[in-house]
């Protein structure tokens, strides 16, 4: 007796459902946990078909586990991302709302001549829920690791990425690929004038300005560095950048954000530079680049606020 009232107490203290049924399924025991997270006293569930109980659970993979464990004396383990939440189980006392997500576990035993199954049933709700928040902090940081904190928009790396992975696909399928570096120009002046908090402040608005002229799903605005930016313009032709780029300039322009007085123009103007995929001449990222640029520092040095694109055959000759 004293051996049965000290069993009977560590049953209670478990932490984890405990359910022990015979050879035709009825229910031998069934301890506080499983009573405390069913809504069902031992008393009203001891020798009841287990699958009575729950006719939810008959055809289901517990109970195959349960016949096959019998059957071939070997334990079973249910998938909790297969079976999340077998039992009609919830937060202790509640016996409402979401069930606890399961992991089980069913293990054959004999005594004495007689068949048994044990069935373990654990809560595993807070180890899927700190995963579940785990992944999602993951995928945010990832999100942000793509994003420029200051402009919103696609960042230095998000634009590596994203340019090689175009270049690729457009050498895949020959198809075309343009590049815009354009740069705010006379920006330290305005730095300098307004300050270094008003100069965000331009950024944030030329960067709005210049994002909202990309309108199909796979271009890409992105900050470069500093006062830089740049336009990833997959099955774009050189002509069809070029007139991207104008239009993307004059939006700029027509932002008329006062200038600083050292500035060539009273109000915020962009240079930009414009390279198109070529096999022949414009084959990597590295010459695609370095074309494009080449035009951006051309267009400064034409007078800024203008628009100027790279030409293989003017560069072979």
């Amino acid at each position: 007796m004293q051996e049965n009232h000290f069993s009977a107490r560590v049953l209670g203290l478990a932490n984890l459902g405990m359910i022990v049924v015979d050879a035709s399924l009825h229910i031998v025991l069934w301890n506080q946990w499983m009573a405390s997270r069913s809504g069902k006293s031992a008393h009203r569930v001891i020798g009841q078909d287990l699958f009575d109980l729950y006719g939810e659970l008959r055809g289901q993979r517990l109970e195959q586990a349960v016949h096959s464990a019998l059957q071939s004396k070997l334990p079973q383990t249910l998938s909790p991302a297969l079976n999340p939440s077998p039992f009609p189980l919830y937060p202790a006392g509640s016996w409402g709302g979401e069930r606890v997500e399961q992991a089980v576990s069913v293990t054959p035993f004999n005594e004495g001549q007689e068949r048994y199954c044990l069935i373990e049933v654990s809560d595993i709700s807070t180890i899927v829920g700190r995963e579940r928040q785990l992944r999602s902090q993951a995928e945010a940081l990832r999100a942000q690791s793509y994003v420029d904190g200051l402009t919103g928009i696609a960042n230095r790396r998000h634009f590596d990425v994203a340019m090689d992975r175009e270049l690729r696909r457009a050498m895949r399928n020959e198809g075309q690929l343009s590049l815009l570096l354009m740069d705010i120009d006379s920006f330290k002046a305005y730095n300098d004038h307004f300050g270094h908090q008003q100069g965000d402040a331009c950024l944030t608005l030329v960067a709005e300005a210049f994002a909202s002229m990309l309108q199909r799903p796979a271009d890409l605005a992105a900050r470069y560095g500093g006062e830089e930016f740049a336009a990833v313009l997959p099955d774009t032709s050189a002509e069809q950048a070029a007139q991207h780029a104008e239009a993307i300039r004059a939006k700029i322009a027509a932002l008329e954000i006062t200038h600083a007085p050292a500035a060539m123009r009273p109000h915020v103007t962009m240079s930009i530079g414009v390279a198109t995929f070529d096999k022949d001449h414009l084959a990597d990222v590295a010459a695609m680049l370095a074309a494009a640029d080449g035009c951006l520092y051309a267009a400064k040095k034409a007078g800024r606020d203008c628009v100027i694109v790279y030409r293989p055959q003017a560069d072979a000759a």
